[in-house]
């Protein structure tokens, strides 16, 4: 019999995340036999340390919401289609730069 795992790989940014509909989604019980737990890991801190009541605050506060900006219908599809084309390919680069020559252009001051 075969044993679920998750293993965390880390995220390449050269490749593009694929993005779901809702109606996409797999049912939640599907997965629920996926044991996602972190084992503890030391902290690296002394036991004094480890017991401050900041450090506390901040680790017992992995159950917030991380605030995330609010989705709503776009009113002008037309602007809409102007600013994301359909057929978007990602640029190879986004900073672009005149290569560095020797003799560079210097202004002339007279002093």
């Amino acid at each position: 019999m075969s044993k679920l795992s998750f293993r965390a790989r880390a995220l390449d940014a050269s490749k593009p995340m694929p993005i779901y509909l809702a109606e996409e989604l797999p049912d939640l019980p599907d997965y629920s036999a996926i044991n996602r737990a972190v084992p503890q890991m030391p902290s690296g801190m002394e036991k004094e340390e480890e017991s401050e009541h900041h450090l506390q605050r901040a680790i017992s506060g992995t159950g917030l919401i991380i605030p995330t900006p609010e989705v709503c219908q776009v009113s002008d599809v037309e602007f809409y289609e102007r600013c994301y084309p359909p057929d978007y390919k990602m640029p190879k680069q986004h900073i672009h730069m005149q290569p560095l020559w020797e003799e560079q252009e210097t202004p002339e001051y007279d002093i």
